[in-house]
């Protein structure tokens, strides 16, 4: 690996490229960021050797690696573009939370050999180069989708790369990859966004926030620190099954809301304790993977 393009320099982006870096003794890195500020930043921190605004793509023509860490509504705006420059050995990945619309953007560009649509299940809720860290991909799922329609070579040249960053492989369709990740992850940030919601419009005090809010309240409204510009066109994009999972969830409130009025502690009781089993899955988690 000699050239690397890495477009998007924040957490995943960034991090991406120290990973590279660890990986390749002699590597270029170039960046290509919409924010100038990230750009500075990213060559501030090292992380990349040289920096392009997004019109510049032409420099991309002679990268052996292209990583697309963008929101998914830029990525399907710029993924068939990339294509489009890419030389013929040059392998794309992207790192987008939905698939479903970025593999059918892609399906009939005469280079879609040359792309394998990939979601590294690795974050934080902080954002910008600022908070790129090393170790971010290691011991992590990436959900690879459509791994038969990626060329061969390239194809092993990915899982090479993902194998150097200590990842575990799990392959997906993408239309049950946006169904599961709407459960399990999407559904989840929704609801630290709401909770914090609510929270200032009950309490307009910050002090009192700060003073009474426990390890529990700052666990669950953590995600709620999470890059708007990142999740509001996920939402979006994945709005089918977001709507479904929401609707559960809404559900399932107003039947523990009616409980509560009804002071049905026994029904309570049960619920929660039956809701306890999740301790079984979530102790399997590795601690790493509990930041995200």
């Amino acid at each position: 690996m000699k050239k690397v393009g890495i477009i998007g320099l924040g957490l995943i982006g960034g991090s991406f490229a120290i990973s590279i870096r660890e990986q390749f003794n002699v590597v270029e890195i170039i960046g290509l960021d919409l924010s100038q500020s990230h750009r500075e930043q990213a060559l501030q921190k090292g992380l990349i050797d040289e920096v392009f605004d997004l019109d510049d793509l032409s420099v991309l023509r002679s990268c052996d690696l292209v990583f697309l860490a963008v929101p998914v509504t830029v990525i399907c705006e710029l993924l068939n573009k990339v294509l489009d420059v890419a030389d013929y050995n040059t392998l794309v990945l992207d790192a987008g939370s939905t698939k479903k619309e970025i593999c059918k953007l892609v399906e009939n560009h005469p280079k879609r050999s040359q792309f394998l649509a990939c979601h590294p299940i690795a974050g934080t809720e902080f954002s910008g180069p600022t908070a790129a860290i090393h170790d971010l991909f290691a011991r992590k799922i990436q959900i690879i989708c459509e791994f038969d329609k990626t060329r061969a070579d390239l194809a092993q040249k990915a899982l090479d790369l993902f194998e150097g960053m200590q990842m575990k492989i799990r392959y997906m369709d993408p239309v049950m990859h946006d169904k599961h990740l709407a459960y399990v992850s999407h559904l989840s940030h929704i609801s630290s966004f709401m909770l914090g919601k609510t929270v200032m419009q009950l309490e307009p005090d910050e002090k009192n926030i700060f003073d009474m809010a426990g390890s529990g309240f700052e666990s669950t409204v953590r995600l709620a620190k999470s890059s708007p510009e990142m999740w509001a066109p996920i939402f979006i994009q994945n709005k089918e099954n977001v709507i479904d999972s929401l609707e559960r969830y809404i559900q399932n409130l107003e039947q523990f809301k009616e409980n509560l009025i009804q002071e049905n502690e026994a029904f309570i009781r049960t619920e929660m304790k039956d809701i306890n089993s999740i301790k079984s899955i979530l102790n399997r988690i590795p601690t790493n993977n509990k930041s995200q």
